[in-house]
């Protein structure tokens, strides 16, 4: 399956560039799991592909994928359902969505806002009204 995928409008990705490996899966299957090689990695070269539209989308995805990526290389493992063709598919979109997380720009910086007048009150009063509150338990006093 050698066909291309889109990240993004900008970032599409040559099917040459992704790498396939299919072994044999565990978990739930019975005697299929056993002969079926349904469980896919899939491998994607960040560091040398030629899809990133500028240099800057590239170091933000190695930035922020940095601790799922081995030598420049993102590999993605789906092996939940029970057919190849579904796992090939669930890698895809695995990576489609964490590589569309990965380069979006960061949002625009906080900017710092004082609480209102009327909101520093309400939190005073609060906090005066719970400490009456505690004030009034625990000192409970015995006439004998």
């Amino acid at each position: 399956m050698a066909t291309d995928l889109t990240v993004t409008a900008s970032l599409v990705i040559p099917g040459v560039e992704l790498a396939e490996r299919f072994s044999r899966s565990s978990g739930p299957g019975g005697q299929s799991v056993n002969t079926t090689d349904s469980r896919v990695e899939l491998s994607f070269d960040v560091a040398a592909s030629s899809a990133f539209t500028s240099e800057r989308q590239r170091e933000r995805a190695l930035e922020r994928l940095a601790t799922r990526v081995v030598d420049g290389v993102l590999t993605i493992a789906a092996s939940e359902q029970r057919s190849q063709l579904q796992n090939r598919q669930a890698a895809r979109d695995r990576l489609v969505a964490l590589l569309r997380e990965a380069i979006a720009p960061p949002p625009p910086p906080r900017r710092a806002t004082k609480p209102s007048r009327g909101a520093r009150e309400r939190r005073l009063a609060a906090k005066r009204q719970r400490s009456d509150v505690k004030r009034g338990r625990g000192q409970v006093r015995h006439t004998d």
